[in-house]
């Protein structure tokens, strides 16, 4: 930049409107062809990378470099025409062209450069400067030609590279290209280039493999997209799925052979369950990937137990031990986890069969009862409407209820401890544990325990309706509840809930 660019950059006003001002009075001189504003390019581009360099504000800087490059390729003013065999244009108009594209592709680099700005809505904005101009160079390319479509892959390239960061996790721009990555002609070239983006040679980062996976994440498939709205971001084509499917296979191939940790190793599963799983060509090789998942617990477990499950349903695969494995899935860090749901979700479509051993689902009830004695009150409710559900596939468990020699809380020959359901003893039990929560101190729990002692519905209860239902709301219910008034000697405090209890404390007091 020249040394009277830098004392006007000096001058430049604290103020972020002031600088939009000026920047686009720049801007405005410029494309009026002003012969004295030919530097104002110049001295527009220097800003936008000593922005970056500064990590301030650069939203300013970037709008008006897209409404500059988008209005030079709408006017067509950097086109330069190709033609075969002939020498080069070197004409004082070509030559300004050329100095036009080196100025984009300079501008280009500068607006890739702002996607590592700590602020995330200015990290946004430059990929979707990024992305308009994409579309404008689309629209109006570089190089004239006879009618064939042009799309300006390379700079697509350059985006996509650019939110893959080994060093910061871009979940706030993977958001934001969702904008884009829905429009057919987008998924069509994003799956082009992906299955490059993934090292080969070598495992990479933790960040990066969490961002690639994202980055697959927020790409649709096809299918979907087509099924639901067909659009178009630039150019109308039709969609060729089995070349994109051929890409995410190619690309799935390659990230299940990377070295995950917990996070990414969870990322990965749900991304395999909710959008990779049904476009495979060979699912069944997953086996050995699950199985080995299946091993790791918690939440990783679950996600494995769910793919196998998948396979098991529409694939015909064998495994021995799932029941086992579900089986040791019940257990207290369950309730405090997001994928709480899914476990019930599953355990309910597991133990759907009416053909499964007494023993077996015995074992799962007296497990469920034994849990719903030190689980958070909404996870009682299902627990028990899970286990009401059990006895109207079962009948026969019902033994369970009033068991004549199923002793009592010392003497329960239940072994919770036993790996293998059948061996537990479960059938010799009874469900005290149902019977002490008909005492409950929440009265919908009590509710809830007391089905053992009316009688069963002719229908299951609605798992769906309470897997979703939290702490808060059971307190706006019992709020809610009209409930006879007692005479009491209370009075309400005036100072010490305002400050220490907040809103739900005071709420309180509406339960007297």
């Amino acid at each position: 930049m020249s040394s009277s660019a830098n004392s006007n950059q000096q001058q430049q006003p604290s103020s972020s409107k002031a600088i939009s001002r000026q920047l686009k009075a720049k801007a405005s001189e410029f494309l009026a062809g002003s012969e004295s504003a030919s530097n104002n390019l110049l001295e527009i581009v220097a800003f936008l990378k000593e922005s970056n360099a500064r990590k301030s504000a650069v939203i300013p800087a970037l709008l008006v470099v897209e409404s500059i490059f988008c209005e030079l390729l709408k006017r067509n003013e950097m086109q330069i025409v190709v033609q075969p065999l002939k020498p080069a244009d070197e004409s004082t108009g070509s030559s300004h062209k050329q100095w036009l594209q080196a100025q984009y592709k300079e501008s280009f680099s500068a607006i890739l450069e702002s996607f590592g700005h700590d602020k995330p809505a200015e990290s946004s904005q430059s990929l979707a400067t990024a992305m308009k101009l994409i579309v404008a160079e689309t629209e109006h390319p570089l190089e004239a030609n006879s009618g064939t479509v042009h799309f300006p892959l390379a700079k697509l390239r350059q985006v996509l590279q650019a939110m893959l960061s080994s060093d910061r996790l871009n979940t706030h721009m993977m958001n934001r290209f969702l904008e884009y990555s829905a429009h057919l002609d987008v998924i069509y070239f994003c799956w082009k280039i992906v299955p490059s983006l993934a090292p080969k040679e070598f495992c990479p980062s933790t960040v990066f493999i969490q961002n690639y996976l994202s980055l697959v994440g927020a790409i649709c498939f096809g299918k979907e997209a087509v099924e639901e709205s067909p659009s178009f971001l630039c150019i109308q084509m039709q969609l060729d799925y089995p070349y994109i499917r051929k890409h995410i296979n190619k690309t799935w191939s390659c990230v299940m052979n990377w070295k995950h940790d917990e996070t990414s190793h969870r990322q990965l599963l749900i991304l395999l369950l909710e959008k990779v799983l049904s476009h495979l060509d060979k699912p069944v090789l997953l086996t050995d990937f699950l199985m080995d998942s299946l091993d790791v617990g918690g939440a990783i477990s679950l996600l494995a137990l769910q793919g196998i499950f998948v396979l098991i349903q529409q694939h015909n695969l064998t495994y021995p031990n799932i029941y086992e494995k579900l089986y040791s899935m019940f257990e207290p860090e369950i309730f405090h986890t997001k994928f709480k749901a899914r476990l019930f979700y599953l355990a309910d479509i597991f133990l759907s069969s009416s053909h499964l051993p007494e023993g077996l689902v015995a074992a799962f009830v007296k497990r469920l009862a034994r849990l719903a004695l030190i689980a958070p009150p909404q996870d009682i409710v299902i627990i028990l409407r899970f286990i009401g559900n059990l006895f109207l596939r079962h009948p026969a468990l019902k033994r369970l209820i009033f068991h004549p020699t199923g002793g009592e809380v010392p003497q329960d020959p239940y072994v919770m401890d036993e790996r293998d359901p059948i061996k537990s003893n479960a059938l010799d039990s009874s469900l005290w544990e149902v019977a002490t929560l008909q005492s409950h101190v929440l009265p919908s729990v009590a509710t809830a325990a007391k089905f053992i002692s009316n009688p069963f519905p002719s229908a299951e209860w609605d798992l769906a309706s309470v897997l979703e239902i939290n702490e808060n709301d059971i307190f706006d219910k019992e709020i809610a509840r009209k409930s006879k008034e007692y005479a009491l000697n209370l009075e309400r405090p005036t100072s010490m809930f305002v400050h220490c209890g907040g809103e739900k404390t005071s709420q309180c007091w509406k339960l007297y």
